[in-house]
């Protein structure tokens, strides 16, 4: 109450002073009563409107009464109401100042909506014109509800075309507005609508917030909105901003748009927000306010003589002579005394004439004449003041200027600036963004298909291309060299099934990289069924002979008792056709119960470009069914489980000493690098997805290692052997034999005798002996290799004649005569020694020879294929079976 009372009071004095300013020396002067309605109360942003004018009118009277005749020779008297921005204490207040007179022409002032509102509204009833320096509600804008308003400070609205003209300067069609709640900014955001739909500018999302902006904030950022017009006060700003800033809606790719507040500093006030100064001014940084010019800023003198900066020095001085602070308003205050002056004037001017050329001596003016001739005179007012071109269309001010001002490094720096006039805006050099241009109004969307790289599938290809050919030679090499002892041993038709399904697993790798840029729609689902059908029963093929390859030596070398045991090719082909009967049904079920097709999957990625964000959409095609991954389970169990037999065949294998025909330790590295292989691809397909090349790659190398080391253990060592020489060969099959023999002997010995290892160890002169006797069977199995040489060569050919039988009897028969008559003479020549009897003595050896080899040499016929072993004559001819 004692800021109202210290306001009234000085206005009292004011009021006092410009009274006795009329006891003058001007002569001729009329004074025009004018009701000033204003809030004199100590409410924050109100009270302080009618202090801060008050200077400029007192100096619009003085620089009024210098001017001559007609403008001199008439002054305002304002009569003082204080509304105290209520509508009850206003309208109370406008009823006895109407009822206790003068009678008035005009009411100057009004800053409060709703008491100006409902004033307003009367207005033609009571005869009167009001206007007003400092109500800025696009409300007002109806005239058809508010006649006599005239506005001298533009509506905020008169900035809309301003904003309009900056989005378009940078092309920004895509818009996002942030607005608080209220039935002023709901008007505010009413006009501002309508102007971007007439502009076709696509309003991406409208968000309203009470107290806090953060949901909304976090939805328009949801919506991808890049420029944010922002309608509020500065009071929810900080809040505003500090949201942003959590956000990160403040970068190079933002772009805020907002009024310009009056308060300065505002973002000094943090209290109420979770943010600090640094963080407010970071995220306040490079947004633009749009506001209407108070003063003019162009160095022009207006109808009073006056510059504006002269106007706004004087003004200065005088109130802080006062000690009142600035008012935003103080300068449509000053002009709008020189408005009312000028209508006045000429509607005095106006009636005096026509009273002083009228026919009639009685001639009067009707109030309601007289209110009509005020408003017409408003309208027709225009001239230049010191907030810019002074002029009226339907009451609302014309002609202002529009300024824009930046927000860099915690200062406010003009831009530019909007002619409402010319409708033409200038922007100057000191705008400035983030980045290297202006933000994008919308996230750029590019749309992409995922292919794999036309270079890397051509490299790759050829790779493929090479490694088939290879394939191809190996092929070749292995039907030319069948009849070979090396290759006939191996299982030379097997190998072929190998190296099919080698040749059909790298024919998936061609097929792998196809895609939707080299194939259409329809046979890209057919590609996916032959993709599917080619890498299971390639891999079938070659891992099932090795299988059958396996398992055959398996069973030959666990035939302990010597049976008469025929595993031919044939039995394999069949073991390799039922693996391929499983796949075919797996296959068959799969496609006819959930065939594959194909699906496109989309890929969100955003990127930073030069400061704009942009988000790639990449297409994906792959092939897909509704239960693909129970499918593939199911084929990966069971060639699981293929594998994992095989590996435990080679294992039981891997002593059988024999190179050509046992394969266990390369199919064991085999089974090893591709279990490496799958484990890699089916990761590399999972995490690659998004990156077509480079899955192709991964896969692509996990299946050409996989294959060509496979074919490489398989087939190297047996290239190696067919081009080593003979006698080399010979010897080297002969010493693992004679290996295998002793390693033999000592197991078996081991078992009923331990104790004698320790001592036997000892004796290094049975060494002696040992060598001598290996010596003699390395001749001799010299010369029955020459013998094997002849049978191999006949086996597939025309059945064996009874001579050649009778000659291997007799071959057979005289080799081990020969050996017991030289193991006889050994043991002689030992017996001269003093030897230890052990399980290695002359005796023992010459037991186990004479039993070992014939039976040795008859499971190496029989390994061969088409031998027959009697159980009760194991010395007899073996006779070839066909």
């Amino acid at each position: 109450m004692r800021l109202s009372w210290d306001l009234r009071r000085t206005l009292l004095l004011v009021w006092g002073l410009l009274q006795s300013s009329r006891v003058c020396p001007c002569q001729g002067q009329h004074t025009v009563p004018v009701l000033w309605v204003m809030p004199f109360t100590g409410e924050p942003g109100r009270g302080s409107v009618a202090a801060g004018t008050l200077p400029a009118i007192q100096l619009a009277q003085q620089h009024l009464r210098k001017q001559p005749a007609p403008l001199g020779s008439y002054e305002l008297e304002l009569h003082a109401v204080n509304s105290q921005c209520d509508v009850a204490e206003g309208l109370k207040a406008f009823f006895d100042a109407i009822h206790n007179g003068p009678k008035y022409l005009l009411i100057f002032g009004g800053v409060c909506s709703s008491v100006t509102s409902v004033i307003a509204e009367s207005l033609q009833g009571w005869n009167l014109v009001q206007l007003s320096f400092a109500v800025t509600a696009p409300a007002f804008e109806d005239k058809g509800r508010y006649p006599h308003l005239f506005r001298m400070v533009p509506s905020a609205n008169a900035v809309h075309p301003a904003v309009m003209s900056l989005l378009g300067h940078y092309s920004w069609n895509r818009v996002g507005i942030l607005s608080q709640d209220g039935q002023e900014l709901a008007e505010v955001q009413q006009d501002l609508m309508k102007m971007l739909l007439l502009g076709e500018v696509h309003i991406a999302a409208t968000e309203k917030f009470i107290y806090d902006p953060c949901p909304s904030l976090r939805t328009l950022k949801e919506n991808g909105v890049r420029i944010i017009i922002g309608l509020f006060n500065e009071s929810l700003a900080a809040k505003v901003f500090c949201c942003a800033h959590h956000l990160n809606m403040f970068s190079s790719q933002y772009q805020w748009l907002v009024s310009r507040w009056r308060q300065r500093h505002w973002w000094r006030n943090i209290a109420s927000v979770n943010c600090s100064y640094a963080s407010l001014q970071k995220a306040m940084d490079g947004s633009i306010s749009v506001d209407f010019e108070t003063l003019g800023s162009k160095q022009a003198r207006g109808i009073s003589g006056q510059t504006p900066q002269e106007y706004e020095r004087e003004y200065d001085l005088l109130r802080n002579q006062q000690g009142v602070n600035s008012s935003q308003y103080h300068g449509f205050a000053y002009d709008g005394v020189w408005v009312l002056t000028k209508a006045l004037s000429r509607v005095m001017e106006t009636v005096r004439d026509n009273e002083k050329y009228s026919e009639d001596q009685n001639y009067t003016v009707s109030d309601e004449e007289m209110a009509q001739m005020v408003v017409e005179a408003m309208s027709e007012t225009t001239f230049w003041g010191v907030t810019g071109p002074v002029m009226f269309r339907n009451g609302e001010r014309m002609g202002i200027i529009v300024r824009l001002t930046q927000l860099q490094d915690g200062k406010e720096i003009q831009v530019g600036e909007y002619n409402t006039t010319e409708d033409k805006l200038v922007l100057n050099k000191n705008l400035r963004f983030k980045a290297a241009g202006p933000p994008r109004d919308r996230v750029f969307v590019l749309h992409q298909r995922g292919e794999v790289n036309t270079g890397v599938y051509s490299v790759v290809s050829a790779i493929t291309v090479v490694a088939m050919l290879t394939a191809s030679s190996l092929l070749f090499f292995n039907m030319k060299h069948r009849h070979h002892r090396v290759i006939k041993m191996s299982s030379p038709f097997i190998n072929n099934f190998i190296i099919c399904g080698a040749m059909l697993s790298y024919s998936f790798i061609i097929l792998f990289g196809l895609d939707g840029s080299m194939i259409s729609e329809g046979p890209f689902g057919i590609l996916c069924t032959i993709r599917t059908w080619i890498l299971a029963i390639g891999h079938t093929l070659a891992f099932g002979a090795m299988f059958a390859k396996t398992w055959r030596v398996h069973a030959i070398y666990t035939n302990v008792q010597l049976k008469k045991k025929v595993i031919k090719d044939l039995r394999l082909v069949v073991m390799i056709g039922s693996l391929l009967l499983v796949d075919v049904f797996i296959l068959i079920c799969w496609h006819i119960v959930d065939p594959l097709r194909r699906a496109v999957e989309e890929h969100r990625t955003e990127v930073d470009l030069s400061g704009n964000s942009v988000v790639l959409h990449t297409s994906l095609e792959h092939c897909e069914s509704a239960y693909m991954t129970t499918w593939v389970a199911i084929m990966y169990v069971y060639k699981g489980i293929l594998m994992v037999f095989c590996c435990l065949l080679s294992w039981e294998t891997r002593h059988v000493s024999i190179p050509a025909l046992n394969d266990s330790r390369y199919i064991g590295w085999s089974l090893y690098n591709v279990g490496v292989s799958c484990v890699i691809g089916t990761v590399a397909s999972v995490l690659m997805r998004e990156l077509p090349s480079m899955q192709f790659c991964i896969i692509s190398l996990c299946i050409f290692t996989a294959t060509t080391v496979t074919l490489a253990l398989v087939f190297i060592p047996k290239i190696l052997l067919l081009k080593a020489p003979s006698g080399a060969a010979s010897h080297l099959h002969q010493l693992n034999i004679s290996q295998s023999i002793m390693r033999e002997n000592r197991r078996t010995e081991s078992s009923t005798a331990g104790q004698t290892d320790t001592a036997d160890m000892d004796d290094l002169q049975d060494m002696d002996d040992l060598q001598a006797c290996n010596k003699l069977l390395r001749n001799r199995a010299t010369e029955l290799d020459g013998e094997l040489e002849e049978i191999c060569m006949q086996l597939d050919a025309i059945p064996v004649p009874l001579n050649l039988q009778e000659s291997c009897a007799e071959h057979v028969i005289i080799t081990h005569a020969e050996v017991s008559d030289k193991n006889s003479s050994v043991l002689e020549a030992s017996k001269k020694g003093d030897h230890r009897a052990d399980i290695n003595s002359p005796e023992r050896i010459q037991s186990r020879l004479s039993v070992q080899l014939p039976i040795l040499h008859h499971a190496y016929l029989l390994s061969i294929g088409g031998v027959h072993a009697s159980p009760s004559m194991p010395l007899d001819s073996p006779a070839v079976s066909h």
